[in-house]
C-alpha cells in the first residue's frame, strides 16, 4: 500500500457562545484542518490539526514530496520522513506529523478491520470519562445567549451541563478576571457540587505569588490538580515545593526532553497528554508510560477538538492502564461536526470508545463542504486577543484582568 495524495481542508464549525480564556477568546467558532490521506488501494485516512488556513494548507501541501509512495503501515519511517531532529531545527512538524499519524492508522484499521486502539495493544476501558470544562463566555451575539461572567451564571451552566451530560468532575479555565474573583467562583463551583472533582486552568496567566495564594486557599477542596497556573519549569516547582495541590500541565511538559527533566527535577506532578501537541497517539502512550514509571499522573488534554481529534482522544484514553483522570474536551461547546451522525453523545459523562474500523468515525462531506466555506466567509481570528479587553496581554505589567461586573457585547463575527 502506497500513499498517493494528501489533502487538507480549512473548516470553522461555531460554537453556543464566545469562548474567553486568560490571553484572547475563541471568536464564537473553533478552526480546524481536516486532512484526508489516499492510498492506492483506494483506503483514505482521517487527521485533524488545530487551527488552519492557508498556511495549514499549504504546510500538508509541502509534505507531499515526503510522503507520497510512502507505506502508511511504516510509522516510524514515516516519523522520521516528517521530523528529523536535524529538519526540525527549522520547521516545527509536530502537529503536522500527528495529523497524518492519525490518518495512517486510521488506514491501517481500515485495511485490517479493527479499531484503532487494537494497533494500540488492546482498550483497558469501554468508554472516557469527561469534565465539564467550563469557560467564562461572551454573550453570542445573534441569539442573546450563553454569557457566563457571574457567578450565578456559571453556577447555573455547569448544573445545565450536569444534567444534559452526566459530569462529575469541572474544570474552570480562568485567567480572565482578577484571582480574587475567579477564587470565590472556584469555591462557588465546590460548594454547588459538593461530591464532584475540580480544577482550575488560568493558562499561566497569574505570577508565583498570586498562584500561591490561590493554591493556599483552595487546598482543602476536592482538586484533581491545579492546571498551569504560572509560567515555567522554575515557577512551577516553586509552588510545588509549598502546595500540597497536585500540579498538571499541558504546556511546559509537551516532548520528552521536558518530561526528562521533570523527571529529574520534579515541578509538575500531571501530565496532560494532547495526541495534536505531543507529535500522536503513539507518543502519547510512550509518554504515559514513562509517567507511570516514575510515577506521574496523566490526564488527557484538548485543544479544541472535532470528532477526528475526539476519536484520536478516545483511542488514546482507551488503552492508558494508568488513566484516572477524567479527560478535558472542548466538545460539548460545539453546535455541529464534520462527522457522519452528528456530535458524538456523552452519558453518564463518559464517551464510548468507537468500534468501526480505524478512527472509527466517517467524514461528512455535505457538512465539510458548508463549515469550509464559513471558512472562506469568514476567516481566521485572532486568538491571542479579547475584544473586551483591548490591548490586554498576561504577565504584562500594570495590565488589568477583566472586570466581571461589565457585561460586554463586543463585535464578534459567527456567521
Amino acid at each position: 500500500m502506497k500513499i498517493t495524495d494528501i489533502r487538507a481542508t480549512t473548516v470553522t464549525v461555531p460554537l453556543e457562545a464566545p469562548l474567553r480564556h486568560s490571553n484572547g477568546t475563541h471568536w464564537g467558532r473553533f478552526v480546524r484542518t481536516i486532512v484526508e490521506v489516499e492510498t492506492d488501494e483506494g483506503v483514505t485516512g482521517l487527521g485533524e490539526m488545530g487551527g488552519g488556513g492557508e498556511s495549514a494548507e499549504l504546510a500538508f501541501s509541502g509534505l507531499k514530496p515526503y510522503l507520497v509512495g510512502h507505506d502508511p503501515f511504516n510509522l516510524n519511517r514515516m516519523r522520521y520522513a516528517i521530523c528529523n531532529p536535524t529538519a526540525s531545527l527549522y520547521n516545527n512538524r509536530t502537529q503536522l506529523h500527528a495529523a497524518i499519524e492519525f490518518a495512517c492508522l486510521d488506514i491501517i484499521g481500515k485495511k485490517l478491520n479493527v479499531p484503532v486502539y487494537q494497533l494500540l495493544g488492546g482498550r483497558v476501558r469501554d468508554e472516557v470519562a469527561f469534565a465539564s470544562y467550563l469557560f467564562y463566555r461572551y454573550v453570542n451575539p445573534e441569539t442573546g445567549e450563553g454569557e457566563v461572567r457571574t457567578i450565578d451564571q456559571l453556577i447555573a451552566h455547569a448544573k445545565l451541563l450536569k444534567a444534559e451530560h452526566g459530569f462529575a468532575t469541572h474544570k474552570l479555565k480562568a485567567g480572565v478576571f482578577h484571582p480574587d474573583y475567579e477564587l470565590e467562583c472556584y469555591k462557588a463551583l465546590a460548594a454547588a457540587f459538593p461530591d464532584d472533582t475540580l480544577r482550575y486552568d488560568p493558562n499561566a496567566a497569574l505570577s508565583v505569588e498570586q498562584a500561591l495564594r490561590f493554591g493556599q486557599s483552595i487546598g482543602g477542596l476536592r482538586n484533581d490538580y491545579f492546571e498551569d497556573p504560572t509560567w515555567g519549569l522554575a515557577g512551577m516547582r516553586r509552588l510545588r515545593e509549598k502546595l500540597a495541590t497536585p500540579l498538571a500541565t499541558n504546556t511546559i511538559v509537551i516532548d520528552f526532553e521536558q518530561l526528562a527533566t521533570n523527571v529529574r527535577d520534579p515541578a509538575v506532578d500531571v501530565i496532560l497528554l494532547d495526541t495534536t501537541f505531543w507529535g500522536g497517539i503513539r507518543a502519547c502512550i510512550r509518554a504515559g508510560q514513562i509517567c507511570d514509571t516514575f510515577g506521574l499522573g496523566i490526564a488527557v488534554h484538548s485543544s479544541g477538538e472535532l470528532g477526528i481529534q475526539l476519536a484520536t482522544m478516545l483511542h488514546l484514553g482507551a488503552v492508558l492502564p494508568n488513566l484516572t483522570f477524567a479527560a478535558d474536551a472542548h466538545y460539548h461547546h460545539l453546535l455541529d461536526d464534520i462527522i457522519v451522525g452528528g456530535k458524538m453523545r456523552y452519558k453518564n459523562g463518559r464517551i464510548a470508545v468507537p468500534d468501526g474500523p480505524g478512527l472509527g468515525v466517517t467524514l461528512d462531506r455535505d457538512k465539510l463542504q458548508t463549515y469550509a466555506d464559513l471558512y472562506r466567509s469568514l476567516g481566521g481570528y485572532p486568538y491571542d486577543r479579547d475584544p473586551g479587553r483591548p490591548g490586554w496581554y498576561p504577565l504584562l505589567p500594570n495590565s488589568d484582568f477583566a472586570d466581571p461586573t461589565v457585561s460586554a457585547t463586543p463585535s464578534l463575527r459567527t456567521r
